[in-house]
């Protein structure tokens, strides 16, 4: 796959089979992102791994799923996540997770779409509900949650007839349309 179609088929999935995710799928994930770049090579993102029904079912309502699709209240039981990593900031190595975190994300995205595996990642949720959900210590708060699955839609990205309008939607077909901005109006300039 080349690199170009890889970035493309790592959308992020809403709806996953039932599909269960490899074993070690989880942990290798972690591990591409302890080698990705960090912010003065600090490394002061750690990772809780959400696999076990109970733990999956306690984080499931604590997120929010897609904020352009209204009507939707995010996947239904045969479509949840198979797994989770929480990405978390270490307080006590950082006061502020700089870009670390988006880093590290979109590395796993990656290493997860070469799999075949879908991704989304989700920034809506409740700081305080979830710490709790998981038991935190203080010194670590959580950044980003993402969620993992064989996927279980279609997504289709397209070029956005209008440019003024690049929400993403569902047809009657339940296909998700993602368009995107052309490539000219996105380049502001050349020196």
């Amino acid at each position: 796959m080349s690199f170009e179609d890889l970035v493309k088929s790592a959308r992020s999935y809403r709806r996953f089979s039932a599909k269960p995710l490899p074993q070690d799928f989880l942990h290798r994930m972690v591990s591409y992102a302890r080698f990705s770049p960090s912010s003065k090579n600090l490394q002061f993102l750690k990772y809780m791994i959400v696999s076990s029904e109970k733990g999956k079912n306690a984080l499931f309502p604590v997120l929010k799923w897609a904020g352009a699709l209204t009507e939707w209240d995010g996947p239904s039981e045969g479509e949840r996540p198979q797994g989770y990593i929480v990405i978390l900031l270490d307080k006590s190595l950082s006061p502020n997770p700089s870009c670390d975190h988006g880093i590290v994300a979109q590395t796993m995205q990656l290493g997860a779409a070469e799999e075949g595996v879908g991704c989304c990642m989700i920034g809506s949720f409740g700081k305080s509900t979830l710490s709790q959900v998981l038991d935190l210590p203080e010194d670590l708060t959580p950044c980003l949650v993402l969620a993992f699955g064989y996927p279980g839609e279609t997504i289709l990205l397209e070029d956005a007839s209008n440019p003024e309008n690049v929400i993403y939607y569902r047809d009657s077909s339940d296909v998700h349309h993602v368009p995107k901005r052309p490539l000219s109006e996105l380049i502001a300039g050349e020196k």
